[in-house]
Parts: C-alpha cells; sequence; structure tokens
C-alpha cells in the first residue's frame, strides 16, 4: 500500500490552527520594531474566531483551558447546517476584512503573513460559495458531507480514544459529556448529507457501499465492546484516586449506556439513510457530475496545489514524470535480473516475493513497525547533516485503528500537542501487510516523519517568531510537496546506497504520486471510470489492486488534494536549483532547507519569494 499521507489535520487549516476565544494567545510572540500591531492584533483575532469553531483542535494542540479563554475539553465540534452556514458568512467576512489591509504598512514579514492568510481565506472561501458538502472553517472543503475517509461516525471514535486524554477525574466526566453529544454529531451529518442528496450531490455508490460496511461493521461488536467504551475503561483504570472511585464507576456506567442506548443506534440510523441513497447513486467518481462542477473542480486545485495550473497541464504533467520514472525503474529491475514484461509487471512480481514481506500476523506487525521505528532512529541521527534547526518533540509510529482501516489510507501524519503532553504520530494502516512490502517502508519513514511531514511541521509549530495561527496553518502543496521533497533528499544523503530494491521502492512511490496527477485529473476533470483510474494507477506503479482501489476512491471524495504532493515537490526542487545556480559554491543546503521550513507553510507562489528573499541575502552576505 502507498502511503497516503492525509495528516488528519484537515478539520482547521488542514488539522490547523490555533488559539482559543480569548484577547491575546498567551504564547503569541510580542510585537517587534517595525510591525503593524493593529495587523497583528488582527491575526490574533482571526485564530480565537477559528478556534471558537473548533473545540476538538483545541484538544488535539494540547491548550491549557485557564490560558485559552474557558472550557472547551468537554465539547465537539459543531456539525450541523447552521454551523456550515455560519463558516460560510465567517470566510465572506474575513475575506472583506483582509482586503483592506494595505500592504505598504507593514513589515516584511507581515507582508508574507498577509499573502499567506489572504490566500488561504480565498481559496476556502470559493469553496465555500458552492454551498454543499464538508467545510471546515479554514482551509478545507470536500464534496460531501460524509464518506469512507471522514465524518463523525470515523473521526469521533479516533479522536476520543487517541487525543482526548483522561489523567484526572475531570477529563473522566469530560470524556462522558462529550461522548453523549456523539450520536447528536451523527444525526447532523446524515441529515445534511440527505439534504445535499436532494439537490444532486450524492457521493459514489461505490463510497457509499463502503461507508454503509465501515458504520454496521463498527457496530457489530457488543456496545460494551466498542472503543467508546473501552478505551473510557482501560484508561480511567490508571487514574489513582481513591476518593473518585465510585464517581469513576458511575461515569463508567453512564458511558456504556449511552454508547448502547444513543451512539449505537445513531449509527443504524446513519447506515440505513445510505441504504436509502444507494438507489439514487451512480458510479460516476468524478466532480464533474455535480452542478458546476468544472467550477468546484478549479476552486479544488487552487487551494490543493495553489497554482493556477490547469487540469490539462496537471495531466500532462503526471503523464511525463510517470514515463521519466518508469525510465530509472526499469534500468534497476534489469540490473537485478527482472527484464521480462513491463516495469508494472515486475514490480508487481517482486512484490509477492517472501523475502520482502511480513507475516499477516500480530507477529508480523510488530516486527514491520520494529523496523520503521529503526529506520527512523537512523535517518534522525543524519538530520544535523542538511538542517540547522531540529524539532524538539519527538514522534511515534501507530497503527491505523482497526474499525477505520478499510477505507482509510495508507498513512497520515498527527501533530503534536503544545504542552508536550502527546508526541506527534505518523500512521500505517496494518490491514493487510502484503500491502506494505519491506522495500516500500523507509520512504514511509522519511515522508511521515523525519525530514516529512513531522519535521517540517514542528518546525513551524515551535517557532514563536511566527504569529500564531501561522505556526498551524496548512497548504497542501506546500506541506505534502515538502515531504515528498524529503523522500528524495533521503536519496540523495545516501541510505539506499547499495540497497537497489530500496531504492526501486523509493522510484516507485514518486511514480505513484506522479500517476496521482494523471487520475485526479481523469476522475474530476476527463470524466475517467474509476475503473480506467486504478488500470492507469496499478500498470504506472505496479503496486497491488487492493491498495490502487483503495487510493482511487479516496480520490473520487478529496478532488484535487492528489495533486498536492508532486506539483509541490517539483516546485521546492525548482527553487533549489535556483538558489544553487544563483549562489554558485556559496550555497549552504542546510540554510537553505531552514529557509524553506523557517516561515512555516505557505502557498507556493509566497515560497518564490521567499527563496528569492533568501537568496538576495545570501549574495550580499
Amino acid at each position: 500500500m502507498r502511503l497516503g499521507s492525509v495528516s488528519r489535520r484537515w478539520v482547521l487549516l488542514a488539522g490547523a490552527s490555533l488559539v482559543a476565544a480569548c484577547s491575546a494567545p498567551a504564547s503569541a510572540p510580542p510585537i517587534v520594531s517595525g510591525e503593524n500591531a493593529e495587523f497583528a492584533q488582527m491575526l490574533d483575532t482571526l485564530a480565537n474566531d477559528i478556534i471558537r469553531q473548533s473545540p476538538e483542535t483545541a484538544t488535539s494542540l494540547g491548550f491549557d483551558e485557564t490560558k485559552f479563554g474557558g472550557r472547551y475539553n468537554d465539547r465537539i465540534d459543531d456539525r450541523g447546517q447552521a454551523a456550515f452556514e455560519a463558516r460560510r458568512i465567517f470566510l465572506l467576512q474575513k475575506r472583506e476584512e483582509l482586503a483592506t489591509v494595505l500592504a505598504d504598512q507593514l513589515s516584511p514579514a507581515q507582508k508574507i503573513s498577509l499573502e499567506v492568510v489572504r490566500t488561504q481565506i480565498d481559496n476556502s472561501e470559493a469553496g465555500a460559495r458552492f454551498g454543499f458538502g464538508a467545510l471546515a472553517p479554514i482551509g478545507w472543503f470536500s464534496p460531501y458531507v460524509v464518506s469512507q475517509l471522514d465524518g463523525a461516525y470515523l473521526g469521533l471514535p479516533d479522536f476520543l480514544d487517541a487525543q482526548h486524554a483522561i489523567k484526572t477525574l475531570q477529563d473522566a466526566r469530560d470524556y462522558v459529556t462529550r461522548l453523549g453529544q456523539v450520536a447528536d454529531a451523527i444525526d447532523k451529518e446524515r441529515l445534511r448529507a440527505l439534504a445535499d442528496a436532494d439537490a444532486g450531490v450524492i457521493a459514489p455508490d461505490f463510497v457509499i457501499r463502503k461507508l454503509i460496511s465501515q458504520a454496521r461493521g463498527f457496530i457489530a461488536a457488543p456496545a460494551a465492546q466498542s472503543i467508546y467504551h473501552t478505551s473510557f475503561t482501560r484508561r480511567i483504570a490508571e487514574i489513582a484516586d481513591p476518593a473518585a472511585a465510585d464517581e469513576l464507576k458511575s461515569l463508567s456506567a453512564t458511558a456504556a449506556d449511552v454508547v448502547a442506548t444513543q451512539i449505537y443506534p445513531a449509527y443504524e440510523r446513519f447506515a440505513a439513510a445510505f441504504d436509502g441513497l444507494l438507489a439514487k447513486a451512480t458510479s460516476d467518481a468524478g466532480v464533474w457530475k455535480l452542478a458546476n462542477g468544472a467550477d468546484y473542480y478549479a476552486a479544488a486545485l487552487r487551494l490543493h496545489t495553489t497554482t493556477n495550473l490547469s487540469a490539462d497541464q496537471i495531466h500532462d504533467l503526471g503523464v511525463a514524470e510517470v514515463n521519466r520514472l518508469q525510465g530509472e525503474m526499469d534500468a534497476i529491475l534489469q540490473s537485478l535480473g527482472h527484464t521480462t514484461g513491463t516495469v508494472a509487471e515486475r514490480m508487481a512480481k517482486l512484490r509477492t516475493d517472501p523475502q520482502y514481506l511480513y507475516p499477516n500476523t500480530d507477529e508480523g506487525r510488530a516486527t514491520l513497525l520494529a523496523d520503521l521505528n529503526t529506520q527512523m532512529t537512523a535517518i534522525q541521527a543524519r538530520l544535523p547533516e542538511q538542517f540547522g534547526r531540529l524539532p524538539k518533540a519527538g514522534v511515534e509510529i501507530r497503527r491505523v485503528p482497526e474499525f477505520s482501516q478499510d477505507g482509510a489510507p495508507g498513512g497520515y501524519y498527527q501533530s503534536p500537542t503544545l504542552d508536550g503532553s502527546r508526541p506527534g504520530a505518523y500512521y500505517i494502516n496494518l490491514r493487510d501487510t502484503a500491502e506494505w512490502p519491506k522495500y516500500t517502508l523507509p520512504t514511509l519513514t522519511y515522508h511521515e516523519a523525519s525530514p516529512g511531514h513531522h519535521h517540517q511541521s514542528v518546525i513551524a509549530l515551535e517557532n514563536e517568531d511566527l504569529p500564531f495561527i501561522r505556526r498551524f496553518m496548512w497548504f497542501p502543496a506546500y506541506g505534502e510537496g515538502w515531504a515528498l521533497y524529503s523522500e528524495q533528499l533521503a536519496d540523495e544523503m545516501g541510505v539506499y546506497d547499495g540497497k537497489p530494491v530500496d531504492r526501486l521502492g523509493y522510484l516507485q512511490s514518486l511514480a505513484f504520486r506522479a500517476a496521482r496527477l494523471v487520475v485526479d485529473t481523469g476522475l474530476h476533470h476527463k470524466k475517467w471510470t474509476r475503473e480506467q483510474a486504478i488500470e492507469y494507477m496499478a500498470s504506472a506503479t505496479g503496486d497491488d489492486l487492493s491498495s490502487v482501489t483503495t487510493e482511487i476512491e479516496r480520490y473520487a471524495v478529496w478532488p484535487g488534494q492528489a495533486c498536492s504532493y508532486m506539483v509541490g515537490r517539483l516546485e521546492i526542487v525548482r527553487l533549489r536549483d535556483k538558489a544553487k545556480t544563483a549562489l554558485g559554491d556559496s550555497y549552504d543546503q542546510r540554510a537553505f532547507h531552514d529557509a524553506v521550513l523557517g516561515a512555516g507553510a505557505m502557498p507556493l507562489s509566497t515560497l518564490e519569494s521567499v527563496v528569492d528573499a533568501w537568496i538576495a541575502a545570501q549574495a550580499k552576505a
């Protein structure tokens, strides 16, 4: 399985930001000489306004309730229609407000922040105008309220288990309070999905079938065995407070009752509603089928690539990259004695070689995770070769929860908390270890952890020189582009020297991302069928049909996102080449990497201006 790197940060600013409802964030950097105080306050207010809309993000990022404006740990996000409409109005108002800011009254750093935040608001508001689907307060939209990837039915059990900490009696109370809101959240998304369906916005039938299967699969076990309850009972057992024992016992009983009498029925209502929609659904995979579908896809491409590249340009770029990478793969395969058949056929044969497979058992999965940890330790020891600034927060490797693994991508990253109470984590889908031949694993670590997502996001998170809102912003072309560039960087560092099969895995990973450009634009612009896209991706990479199918079904519900990886990587490489040419022997790659990461996530156009300024400063120095 190729890594999905969804990065599960889409809730706000793609996982994003920000500070709670208070006049100024406690950890916001001070105003420095030359900065416009009014604009700085505007950014803080924007952060405050956004976090009010997502108590789940506040929990995810570990905000201290005593410092960030009051309670949030006993609430979940509002997923109703009124909240959706409020987000649309919010984005329009903020877009108009930012349009009044005069750049010539700002410091150089603030000019960058203005361009970054304006772009995020503009691109988000462009998607909100369509009035359907899922919409974050800022930084993310998709055409369907729920899917096999997203929705309260999937996200809330994972959130409550992995991100709602239970260290105290109050934490336990908050958990049960939140648990009592789960059924309402699922019902609200069900109703919104039905309303969209009445307007002609219905997910493809293959998505609905998987969604129904996941929802009913979740409630197949007795309520007492649901992760909603077992996670709670496991963790309250660790609270060493004898005086709280009776109340904890009562809370456990309440949690069990809520799961059985409220949450499970909500899941069944949810599944039954989509049973009814199946008759109206078609197998058409692309958003071209929707009213204004072409405009919607154009907006999605701008959001995810932060470029004005057309769908045809992106498609052609992908075809060229696939052909180039297959040439490199062919040369290695020839050297290994694999000479018969297409590149895809030879890669498919290599994938089934027992020497590269882990047993599809608990022991095999444990060995796989141990090998990933070994690879991560090795690359992290070498990071000073390429970076002057290193992240302080650690990162863990975790398995994708079994209840969501059938529809989940191959891997994704989760940011650490601000307070250090939870490290970063990248998740790998281990539903079938055959989807992860050993030679595919090193690139997973370099992409998801170091020097990829974890390195990039934590450098921004820990940079107190940035406005608070910018420490958590997410631009897919920048973030995913950096993660894919990190795979290339590891290759340039020599990690595959003497390991041709591992390097083949790296090239296959690049070919996979190049193929994404082709199939995403194929599905949503050229009206390809799901089967056409599966066939192309399998022929481009040699991946197994199970993982390819999961990926294609992901692109169907998340248009444009799959294009961010390769578009971003190619731009970072272009800018690096530009810097090398301009600076010659004085080019310092460690300084280049620090410059690219030090200003936080941003649109690709802004990144070029940042790199140009760095080149000028280096030349002058």
